[in-house]
C-alpha cells in the first residue's frame, strides 16, 4: 500500500467504526443519573434501573408514569423501596 492509500484508509476506518457507535447507540446513550437526596447517592437508570421501577409501581398498585414526573414523595417512596431490594433477581 502506499503512504496515501494507508492514511485514506486509516480514516475510512475510524469513520466507520466511529458510526457504528454513534448508530448502535452506544452503552452511555439512554442512561443517565439520579440523585436520590435520602440517602445522599446516585444511581444509574438505565435498563436495569428501569426494570426496578416498573416492580415498585406493580407492587405498589401504581398506574405508570415516568420517574422524573412523580412528585418527590413518591420519588422518595420509590427509593426507600430501592434500597430495600438491591439484591433483587430480575
Amino acid at each position: 500500500m502506499t503512504r496515501g492509500h494507508r492514511y485514506g484508509f486509516s480514516i475510512l476506518l475510524a469513520v466507520a467504526l466511529g458510526s457504528s457507535v454513534v448508530f448502535s447507540g452506544c452503552a452511555v446513550r439512554g442512561s443517565y443519573r439520579v440523585y436520590d437526596p435520602a440517602y445522599s447517592d446516585y444511581h444509574v437508570w438505565n435498563s436495569g434501573e428501569v426494570g426496578f421501577y416498573q416492580n415498585w409501581e406493580v407492587e405498589t398498585h401504581r398506574e405508570h408514569r415516568e420517574f422524573n414526573k412523580r412528585n418527590s414523595d413518591e420519588q422518595k417512596e420509590y427509593w426507600t423501596w430501592r434500597h430495600n431490594h438491591h439484591d433483587d433477581k430480575r
